[in-house]
């Protein structure tokens, strides 16, 4: 089985490259990766059968590289690499997929190796499955069926939700996706981060930029990132706005 090692930390690299070498049956690809984008690049190239993919890492992070893979017709299997501190260990039990705790010990390399797979679209989404489902806290991504297959959105792209009808539109940074989750829920789990302008919208505090009334008596909410356009506020919530924005 040959192994690519995706890390940005040289010594993390340097010990995974040297405990997988000991292992009866697995080969280390040379180079390993450093980064998530010549750890795609190395994917496509040297068509590895198992990636040890770290999670937190400068510019395309492990889960947006995962995202990524879903794309792909035959990804290869994912053994993700963290911290306790940073990605709870039952999510990723939740998300049916291999993962290993820093410092990794040999006796876990060795399991994990064993039991890597090639995991479908929906089990490498499955990461940022609902926290009420996983158990955990807030995800740090959400997932959303388009035709590309699953996409991973990092939370700190999304400018708002807007429910209509059955779905919930999330806007972000690139363009919008549909979600099939109910905007109370969403509420719910990131209502730290999101604040209600009205019954079927939530957007990005950090994304607030200006409350503005228009002629007719009407309150729009003015966001970064929508090149002037507004949201509708109603009645009901203005003064929940206007006394969030004092706080920012």
């Amino acid at each position: 089985m040959n192994v690519l090692i995706v890390d940005d930390e040289p010594l993390a690299r340097e010990r995974l490259s040297r405990m997988v070498g000991e292992l009866e049956g697995y080969s280390v690809l040379e180079p390993s990766a450093t980064n998530g984008e010549e750890a795609l690049a190395l994917i496509d190239s040297h068509k590895p059968d198992i990636v040890l993919l770290d999670i937190r890492m400068p510019g395309l992070d492990g889960l947006q590289v995962a995202a990524k893979l879903c794309e792909r017709e035959s990804p290869p299997a994912v053994v993700f690499c963290t911290t306790r501190d940073d990605f709870p260990p039952e999510v990723l039990q939740a998300g049916a997929v291999g993962y290993l705790i820093k410092p990794v010990s040999a006796e876990a390399l060795v399991e994990a190796l064993r039991k890597a797979e090639r995991p479908n679209r929906v089990q490498l989404a499955a990461l940022t499955r609902p926290a009420a489902e996983s158990g955990s806290g807030p995800r740090s991504h959400i997932s959303a069926r388009t035709r590309k297959g699953i996409e991973l959105i990092p939370l700190n792209q999304v400018v708002y939700f807007i429910a209509d009808h059955k779905y919930v539109t999330l806007r972000h940074e690139s363009g919008e996706v549909l979600l099939d989750e109910p905007l109370k829920a969403l509420e719910d789990e990131f209502g730290e981060r999101f604040v209600r302008i009205h019954r079927n919208a939530l957007v990005a505090r950090e994304r607030i930029e200006r409350l503005q009334r228009t002629p007719l008596g009407h309150f729009q909410l003015f966001l970064k990132g929508l090149n002037g356009d507004a949201l509708i506020v109603s009645r009901r919530h203005v003064a929940g706005v206007r006394k969030m924005m004092q706080q920012l």
